[in-house]
């Protein structure tokens, strides 16, 4: 580092001298007298003024040259004055470039662990930038605007960058090295204070002496790495980048490096400084007229990647403090994944739409000589991190595990959209659109275009879009008013959602599983962009859709194919039963079958259930005890759809709870998918279902509800089936109801009937009441469940029920009291079976329902022992389905209808169909 001599004094007017310590060239600085002060300070090399005429008194500053040439004597006290031809610094593999952040360094214990990092390296040679200690450059920065602003509390605030350094050397170094750190730390802040005392006076600080000021914290962690990687017996030298690196300031707030100048200079200081170990600072740069400047926006990185092309390096490494680049933002996406690696305009298109890889003029360096980048967590060595590349031609497509690498979002935005048939094939009207975007000084996000050129929308930054707007308005009035534009519209509150992959274009599918993707999570796009590189598809939506946007498309491409979010209303004896099927499915399911199910909440009538990322269902009841809180619908609705990094949800009532099933309809219009075996929804008013079942067709959310009739046997969906294909019902009949079907199956011989039911109500065949079963009431639901989706239009009134209920014992006050007096209404039932067995045949309790003369009934028929109604055991259903295909031999279905077990089997079969539905492999 070239070292600057203290050489000029301020003498404003009727005061004392200011001495100045190390400061840039000679200039002259006006200060217009008091009060009124006008303010403009020039960096090094100029000779300006601040102010202008009006008599102010006159401020001398007698600089030294600022120029950082090679001939200054450097820290070590050995002369730079050598030709560029004498000594050409080695390049090529044998260097590795490292990098590492403010929180790298942060403090003592990371600087050592950066410098192990640094040993461990067996490169041949390698050279390492450092930022500033975290935090340090927000400080710096404090520094100026606090002493523009003649804050006077600038000064603590030195004194407090003084004493974080400070120490730090003192934790870090000893002895001589500690002395050295000390003397030039000690220098440097005795020549801020003095240039923070003249931007104090002046009231303003240039660009040029704001970076120069910045600049201190990366020469200050530079040095300390330096001497601690030398404690280890390794030979190191620290550099000033601003002596190498040469930038050309552009209009754009950015910078660009000039390489050849860069190169000269690298050479230069090498040939004064050989070392197999080279501690850089970042972020920092030198002008061509030798001026201090900085890299703006990610200057470290940058540098980083300047010095491995100056260097032909073998790959640069980026240390952070995470594991490497995600396919999305962890932030917002809890399971997003790093990525083992990417191409450089991957990295390139990830970065632009907000996604934190590196800035894309960090990867503009490297691309020219194909160094890798890689990105690795400092406070991770295990994690393999990422790498950024450019992949093999020849086998890039093979090794492509998706075509889609990451996604990103860009928030706060709003579209433009220009509208209008006179602006088809009329040249230059783009042209004027994005001239007035220009002229306004807004950034384009996004711009897209209908073919037939009828409209043209564009995302800017929301903070942009009045100006915007008025400019547009403004430039195209007459065409306004004359009606060639129709409109200039303006749409707030965008966000924009960018898949980003290389070849993603050119693989077939990829736009399909996008959209379908976000059409199943119910998000509308607003407006669609490609481009023909190939690499990002992007869509604007509403800013209230980001997140679940993300998380929807994320989870399609990234996760399992199939992600949903559960909820179970009703942990009763069909609940319980399903959760402990889930617990025991739920590996088998995501290993072969690639279906994530996470129940997020569990809800009884009293107490539920919610997590955030899924419940143990190993505990689920241990937890429900222990953890549940007051049952709230609304929330525990909330919990499970507006947890939007599963983009599926569905809600499964388990309950026989009319209150429950009157909800369907909201949540099926909010999205959310309902699987139930509750009859109530399918059984009750007609108008409600004719409403839930018109909502189900026009949206993409589903309805299914299998277990309302047949448990687990497949009625629903082969009735479905049947109608579907084209056939036509003429008549459904059938033994709907376990507990009946386990009754008249062994009510024979001498039993009677109570006796029978007594049997049952033992065995747990029945409800505790069994009035709940014999009135008949279950089985004419299932009847007017069959009907509706056969097309016919009945209510529970207009079906003829015949109930097994004595009317006397309608209004007994208890089960127990319903049981003891059924044994004085045996007669009647025994002596109807003994007229059937007399003929040859059986009594059974069936449900009809008859299609032709569009009617239902439920009632207690006879059949002969030959017919398959008469073949049944135990507790069986069996559905008859007569059609004009199965017109001689009705299509049958059987097996068994009632218990927990098959019910929950059957719910469980409905999510899985939804799961196949919504793309899992069938």
């Amino acid at each position: 580092m070239a070292t600057l001599k203290p050489s000029f004094t301020v003498s404003p007017p009727n005061t004392n001298p200011i001495r100045f310590g190390c400061f840039p060239p000679q200039c002259l600085v006006r200060v217009p007298k008091p009060p009124c002060l006008r303010r403009r300070l020039v960096l090094p090399r100029l000779r300006q003024t601040i102010g202008g005429g009006g008599g102010g008194g006159m401020i001398r500053c007698e600089l030294p040259d600022f120029h950082l040439s090679a001939t200054a004597t450097t820290v070590s006290g050995v002369s730079t004055e050598k030709s560029v031809d004498e000594f050409q610094i080695p390049k090529g593999e044998m260097w590795s470039v490292h990098k590492f952040g403010g929180t790298c360094v942060g403090n003592s214990q990371r600087i050592r662990n950066v410098a192990e990092v640094i040993i461990n390296d067996n490169s041949e040679r390698k050279l390492v930038v450092v930022s500033a200690m975290s935090k340090v450059t927000d400080m710096m920065y404090d520094l100026i605007r606090k002493a523009q602003s003649r804050d006077d509390s600038y000064l603590s605030a030195l004194e407090a960058v003084l004493e974080k350094h400070r120490l730090t050397a003192r934790d870090l170094l000893d002895g001589d090295d500690l002395a050295s750190f000390l003397s030039h730390l000690h220098n440097d802040i005795s020549n801020l204070k003095a240039m923070l005392r003249a931007i104090y006076i002046a009231g303003h600080a240039s660009e040029s002496f704001s970076d120069f000021v910045a600049g201190h914290g990366e020469l200050w962690s530079a040095q300390m790495l330096s001497y601690v990687v030398r404690k280890t017996g390794l030979e190191c030298k620290w550099m000033d980048t601003r002596d190498v690196l040469i930038v050309n300031p552009t209009s754009s707030n950015q910078v660009d490096p000039d390489f050849g100048e860069s190169e000269k200079r690298l050479d230069k200081w090498f040939s004064s400084n050989p070392s197999k170990i080279i501690i850089a600072t970042g972020f920092i740069a030198s002008t061509p007229q030798n001026i201090p400047t900085t890299l703006k926006r990610d200057g470290s990185d940058f540098s980083a990647a300047i010095m491995g092309a100056l260097l032909r390096a073998r790959q640069v490494t980026i240390w952070t403090d995470v594991d490497g680049v995600y396919s999305a933002d962890p932030r917002k996406v809890n399971e997003a994944v790093i990525l083992q690696t990417l191409s450089y305009q991957e990295a390139w298109e990830m970065s632009y739409f907000g996604a934190n890889v590196l800035h894309p003029r960090t990867i503009i360096p490297v691309m020219r000589y194909n160094i890798p980048i890689v990105i690795r967590n400092i406070f991770n060595l295990s994690a393999p991190g990422t790498i950024i590349c450019q992949p093999p031609e020849d086998d890039y497509d093979l090794k492509l595990t998706t075509p889609v690498k990451g996604f990103a979002t860009i928030d706060n935005l709003a579209l433009i959209n220009v509208e209008g048939t006179g602006m088809a094939g009329v040249p230059g009207t783009a042209s004027d659109i994005f001239g007035c975007v220009k002229d306004v000084g807004a950034n384009v996000i996004m711009i897209s275009q209908a073919s037939s050129e009828h409209s043209v929308c564009f995302a800017v930054p929301e903070k942009e879009v009045k100006a915007v707007s008025e400019a547009l308005r403004s430039r195209f009035s007459e065409a306004l008013q004359a009606g060639r534009l129709s409109q200039i519209e303006v749409i707030p509150n965008c966000s924009i959602l960018a898949a980003v992959g290389q070849k993603m274009a050119s693989t077939p599918g990829v736009s399909c599983t996008l959209f379908s993707a976000l059409a199943k999570a119910n998000i509308n796009v607003r407006a669609i962009s490609q481009g023909c590189s190939e690499y990002n598809v992007t869509v604007v939506i509403k800013r209230e859709d980001s997140v679940k946007a993300l998380r929807a498309v994320h989870s399609r491409f990234f996760l399992s194919r199939t992600t949903l979010a559960v909820g179970i209303i009703g942990p009763g004896l069909i609940g319980a039963t399903l959760l402990d099927q889930l617990r025991d499915q739920a590996a088998v399911l995501k290993q072969e079958f690639n279906i994530d199910l996470r129940v997020l909440g569990i809800t009884g009538s009293k107490t539920m259930l919610l997590s955030d990322i899924g419940i143990d269902l190993s505990r689920w009841r241990e937890l429900l005890n222990e953890k549940g809180t007051e049952a709230n619908m609304d929330k525990f609705t909330q919990q499970v759809h507006g947890n939007h990094f599963i983009p599926n949800s569905v809600l499964v009532d388990c309950t026989a709870d009319s209150i429950i099933a009157s909800r369907y309809y909201d949540w099926l219009r909010k999205g959310i998918h309902v699987i139930t075996p509750n009859k109530k929804a399918n059984s009750g008013p007609l108008d409600q279902y004719l409403k839930l079942r018109d909502l189900q067709r026009k949206s993409y959310t589903h309805y299914f509800y299998e277990a309302t009739v047949g448990a687990g046997l497949p009625i629903i969906s082969t009735l479905r089936g049947l109608l579907e294909t084209g056939d036509k019902i003429l008549r459904i009949e059938g033994i709907f109801s376990g507990t009946l079907s386990y009754l008249f199956n062994n009510f024979v011989g001498d039993q009677s009937f109570s006796e029978v039911v007594a049997e049952a109500k033992n065995a747990g065949f029945t409800e505790p009441d069994p009035r709940d079963d014999l009135s008949g009431t279950d089985v004419a639901r299932k009847v007017i469940i069959l009907a509706r989706e056969s097309g016919l239009k009945l209510d529970l009134a207009d079906l003829p029920i015949r109930s097994l209920v004595p009317e006397p014992l309608k209004g007994c006050a208890s089960a127990e009291e319903f049981m003891e007096k059924l044994p004085l209404y045996d007669g009647d039932l025994a002596k109807e079976r003994l007229d059937a067995e007399n003929s040859g045949e059986v009594l059974r309790y069936v449900g009809v329902v008859d299609a032709i003369n569009q009617k239902g009934t439920v009632e207690l028929r006879r059949y002969k022992k030959e017919h398959p109604f008469a073949q049944l055991a135990g507790s069986d259903n069996i559905i008859a389905f007569t059609t004009t295909r199965y017109k001689d031999h009705p299509l049958i279905v059987r097996g068994p209808g009632a218990g927990a077990q098959v019910t929950a089997g059957g719910v469980f079969s409905d999510i899985l169909r939804l799961a196949s539905y919504l793309g899992a492999p069938s």
